[in-house]
């Protein structure tokens, strides 16, 4: 059953565009938030003692792979060494991590899980890519093969499987906190990132700073830290964050999918196609060096890495920006059951509209204005995330719908509140009321009229929302349903 002021070829119909397949869920039913109530937090989840063991033990896991790769590279570079290797290879990161943090902004993930990430990435990944890799550099001595080919044959294997294992981890245990290709690039890049800083080390450190003081003094180290620093992070510093981001657009189409097959294949497939960029990566200059011909890593690097590096980062702004359209084709559904005005949903469509609503809050309610729309923002851009799962068919078990539900009603009750810090407050904007379909506007003169919504809806203005007829019966209802609200009172003149 859906609301009775649900009508095809209303304002929101012009909004949306409804991608085809399975029927839409059940419509969203407006709640009765009192004005001025302040802004609530999302319940925590309680820890309980399987949670509790996992957590330690993914903390001891990480402090472990900590405590070996310092000891490691300690005892293999040297004390000094070791510290010249630590500062150069710190440089870039926050670089890198801005850049992934950029691409985050509109439904940032929480801090928690991008520090597993990295963490993940920094210790525990290469502490079992280390070992795996001596020993098959053992292997292949012993069998009389080039250790080279241990670059080639075992690096990009072990080393794509374990920087991929804790993003996979997440997508297992915390799969609501995927919401698409999107958080699996961030995440991926995390955990290469992590990787790349802690490999750096051993680069400037061992090959450049330790083999130049050995051969002819500090000097000659400190201009081969300089030379390597530029090749292979200047350059270079891509490569990492490249390769497994294949791996993290199988995870975020895993996550965004209800087919089963997908789910499984995906994240495989991603996983594959890194290991072979890898590998073709470590194969040039094992090429260039057997052949004699330099050209050789040139061209493959020019040829075939640079093409797929930007091509790449043209996926990332493109998702980027679909994440924020995500909002203009799901939020519509609220505004028909009267929990947006249509200015609040095309105040979410871009950064730039966002930046501008903050500001505009800013301008009404102050600094605790900003905090709101922020909040806002964030819970709307989840809000519409979900309701895109709920299209899909993510949530199979009854359990899971339940549970989506609830979230749902969450959501809903915090963007209540959050507005109530700035709606009603410009004295610029009109004085009405929003009741789903129309808007109900006071004229200079007294008289109160019904204004169809325009085509260009005006940002970032919302207005008072108004009681929605009874859509249904009482004891009845979709999940969500939080009864009617109260008559709200006309705003002041």
């Amino acid at each position: 059953m859906r609301p009775d002021q649900w009508v095809a070829g209303d304002y929101a119909d012009r909004m949306a565009v409804t991608p085809p397949g399975g029927a839409l869920p059940p419509p969203p039913t407006a709640p009765a938030v009192p004005p001025g109530t302040p802004a609530p937090r999302m319940p925590l989840r309680r820890l309980g003692w399987r949670r509790f063991l996992a957590l330690a033990g993914v903390v001891l896991l990480i402090a472990a792979g900590a405590v070996f790769m310092v000891f490691t590279l300690g005892e293999s570079l040297g004390a000094q060494a070791l510290l010249v290797g630590v500062i150069a290879a710190i440089l870039p990161v926050p670089v890198l991590v801005s850049c992934f943090l950029w691409l985050d902004r509109y439904e940032p993930e929480p801090l928690k899980y991008l520090i597993f990430c990295f963490a993940w990435g920094a210790f525990v990944s290469t502490a079992i890519s280390l070992l795996v890799n001596e020993t098959g550099a053992r292997l292949f001595d012993r069998w009389g093969l080039p250790s080279a080919l241990t670059a080639v044959l075992v690096a990009p294997f072990i080393e794509e499987l374990t920087k991929a294992a804790g993003p996979l981890l997440l997508l297992i245990f915390r799969r609501r906190e995927f919401s698409g290709i999107t958080d699996g690039l961030v995440y991926c890049g995390l955990s290469a990132v992590g990787f790349a800083m802690v490999e750096n080390i051993l680069y400037l450190g061992g090959y450049g700073y330790r083999t130049g003081v050995e051969e002819y003094g500090p000097a000659t180290g400190a201009r081969q830290v300089i030379a390597i620093f530029i090749v292979r992070i200047l350059l270079f510093g891509f490569a990492h964050p490249l390769f497994t981001s294949m791996t993290g657009v199988g995870l975020g189409v895993a996550a965004r999918t209800a087919d089963r097959r997908v789910r499984f294949l995906a994240p495989i497939a991603g996983l594959l196609l890194a290991m072979m960029l890898h590998g073709t990566w470590n194969l040039l200059p094992s090429l260039a060096a057997a052949t004699g011909q330099p050209l050789i890593a040139l061209y493959g690097y020019i040829g075939v890495m640079v093409p797929i590096f930007f091509g790449m980062v043209g996926l990332a702004v493109w998702l980027r920006a679909w994440e924020g359209r995500l909002t203009e084709r799901t939020l519509p559904d609220y505004v028909r059951a009267g929990w947006l005005s249509p200015p609040e949903v095309a105040a979410l469509g871009s950064l730039g509209r966002r930046h501008a609503a903050r500001t505009w809050a800013r301008r009404v309610a102050g600094d605790g204005g900003v905090r709101a729309m922020r909040g806002y923002q964030f819970a709307a851009t989840r809000l519409a995330l979900l309701r895109d799962g709920m299209r899909r068919g993510l949530d199979r078990k009854p359990a899971e719908r339940d549970r989506t539900a609830r979230e749902e009603r969450e959501l809903l009750d915090a963007i209540g509140a959050y507005r109530a810090f700035f709606v009603g407050r410009d004295p610029q904007a009109p004085v009405g009321v929003w009741d789903g379909q129309r808007y109900h506007l006071r004229f200079p003169d007294g008289s109160r009229r019904p204004v169809e919504a325009p085509d260009e809806p005006v940002v970032p203005i919302p207005v008072v929302l108004a009681p929605p007829p009874p859509a249904f019966p009482p004891g009845y209802g979709p999940s969500g349903w939080h009864g009617h609200r109260s008559s709200a009172p006309w705003p002041p003149a």
